[in-house]
């Protein structure tokens, strides 16, 4: 066993929990002999880019590794060791047994901290060891991929539409192959709300990716020339490649053996990171996670939290007097497929509802920048808000400018403002750029209005009870209605509908009036007319482009050529 009097940091697992904890503590201590133990050929890798190298936008393989064992020696002394496996922790001596191409060694620590990341979820069907089936989470995944690309892979199934499957489909896509993606949940990226994740499905199959969603596999029948996967409902798709990305599950057996407590395999830390076990710190992708709104402990496999978890780490080993604590996860996160970007950040409805959470969900379609300057379209942004006016959770769809509003709102949920804050945020401004009213503002005072009663809201969801209990007022103009609208409804444009109050009172013969308007900024001033005429009234929340998103396949065979008046319910 190796011993030493200096202070020994051991690092299990690279890439960014565990470099960012050794760097940082390099920085901090200059004379701590600091050691990383990586399983793996590299350690420190862009695992986030590894979907773009397949796609042929990273050409390079090397500019995937980000640092090397040679590269970190020189600016910061640390010793790294790749293909070195942990295969045992004993905390009462303080050593890990680490198995190498040469035998098995133990290796003595003062501070050992853990970040062996998760590993892909292999599910129990049929098939699923065929040599064809691939996962995309190392550099050598990439490669190899990239490999079957070039030498004319020609067919592709894509297991699971979570952030790498839909940016694995995306690649394979734009290089020619053709490409199913398959996922087991009602839409494609889950974490993403339905009317959300609609526009990544649109733009997937713009790009020529078929997507399949609901359905599960149930085989993978491999063959001479080629593997055949079978879905639930019979259908058989040729692939020259299987991609699965059906997720991934905390890497921690062996830390588990050893004492170290865990929930569902994700290691339990405190607020700096320390396991049960003294000495014993873990980061990154593995540990369990306190959800900043939900209160939910989960794991958040995101290299961003990862990376700054492992400098915070390191400060508690070193500077344990002025060391913060490790914040509570937001989880915010952003994919592009095609020319669509989608993004989420704080809790998702489902999310609020398993906690407990009463909330408000705004939706709206303002333009990235001013209508009027070249270029403008709509960022489709999604708030959810507390009945206290608490920011819980945002989510955005669009061409350009999502990035910039999930990051706003990110901070604003990360600094526990209220919706109303959102109206008071002095944000850049100009026609290029953005609007004299950003979407981050607008969402502000669509809050506050929901807040204080000025403005009630229906949704999309709700449709099917709606229809039957109430009386729909579209107040889109005359070419707006002619390309689809609600059987059932009542046609009059929102410039007209004072004068034509009479008309609403008839037809409505004392149900309630549900309004709606292509975004939701005409059906609200509507709103405003009817309720304060006496009206049970409420604005459709995103209006027809919501009611698209929500109803996917089904609004086409819904919707009816609108016109004046009351519309048939032939197509009901």
């Amino acid at each position: 066993m190796e011993t030493s009097e200096r202070t020994r940091l051991v690092v299990v697992g690279g890439v960014a929990g565990g470099m960012s904890c050794a760097a940082r503590a390099r920085r901090l201590d200059e004379n701590a002999e600091i050691i990383v133990l990586e399983r793996g050929p590299h350690v420190s890798f862009a695992n986030c880019g590894l979907p773009y190298y397949v796609g042929g936008e990273i050409a390079d393989r090397d500019a995937l590794l980000v640092q090397t064992p040679a590269s970190l020696a020189a600016a910061l002394r640390l010793d790294v060791r790749c293909g070195h496996d942990v295969v045992a922790v004993d905390a009462a001596s303080r050593t890990v047994t680490v198995r190498t191409a040469t035998g098995e060694q133990r290796l003595g620590y003062d501070h050992l901290v853990l970040s062996p990341g998760a590993q892909a979820v292999h599910p129990p069907i049929p098939g699923i060891d065929s040599p064809r089936v691939r996962t995309l989470r190392t550099v050598e995944d990439a490669v190899a991929l990239r490999e079957r690309v070039d030498r004319g892979l020609r067919r592709a199934v894509v297991l699971g539409a979570g952030f790498i499957g839909v940016e694995a489909a995306e690649a394979l896509a734009g290089r020619g192959v053709h490409t199913t993606l398959v996922e087991l949940a009602d839409h494609v990226l889950p974490p993403l709300e339905t009317e959300t994740a609609w526009y990544v499905a649109q733009e997937l199959e713009r790009i020529g990716v078929v997507v399949r969603t609901g359905i599960a596999a149930t085989a993978i029948e491999p063959g001479p020339d080629g593997d055949v996967v079978v879905l639930a409902d019979g259908t058989r798709l040729a692939a020259d490649v299987v991609v699965l990305s059906v997720g991934v599950r905390p890497d921690t057996a062996v830390f588990e053996a050893a004492g170290v407590a865990c929930d569902r395999g994700a290691i339990l830390v405190d607020e700096h990171g320390r396991t049960n076990l003294p000495g014993v710190w873990a980061v990154g992708d593995a540990t369990a996670s306190t959800d900043a709104v939900t209160g939910i402990r989960r794991p958040v496999a995101l290299a961003g939290p990862a990376n700054r978890a492992g400098r915070l780490v390191a400060d508690a080993i070193f500077r344990p007097e002025t060391a913060r604590p490790i914040p509570a996860a937001v989880g915010t996160a952003i994919v592009r497929v095609g020319a669509v970007a989608a993004a989420t950040t704080g809790a998702n409805r489902a999310a609020l509802s398993a906690a407990g959470i009463p909330f408000h969900t705004l939706h709206l379609h303002p333009n990235q920048h001013a209508g009027y300057f070249p270029g403008a379209q709509p960022v489709h942004l999604v708030v959810h808000i507390g009945g206290d006016g608490r920011l819980l959770g945002a989510q955005a769809a669009g061409a350009d400018g999502v990035d910039k509003r999930i990051d706003v709102l990110a901070t604003a949920i990360r600094a526990g403002r209220e919706v109303a804050d959102l109206i008071d945020l002095d944000l850049a401004y100009a026609p290029p750029y953005g609007q004299a009213k950003d979407a981050v503002n607008l969402a502000g005072m669509v809050g506050e209005n929901v807040l204080a009663g000025t403005l009630a809201l229906w949704y999309a969801d709700e449709l099917d009870a709606v229809r039957e209990t109430a009386l729909i007022v579209d107040v889109r103009r005359d070419d707006e209605v002619a390309d689809g609208m609600l059987p059932g409804a009542l046609h009059i444009p929102h410039t007209q509908l004072r004068e034509r109050l009479g008309e609403v009172r008839d037809a409505a013969a004392g149900r309630p009036v549900r309004v709606m308007c292509a975004s939701g900024v005409r059906s609200a001033i509507a709103h405003r007319v009817l309720a304060q005429a006496g009206f049970d009234s409420a604005s459709l929340s995103g209006g027809m482009q919501t009611l698209r998103a929500v109803l996917g396949a089904r609004a086409d065979g819904m919707l009816v050529p609108g016109g004046p008046g009351l519309q048939k319910e032939e197509a009901a």
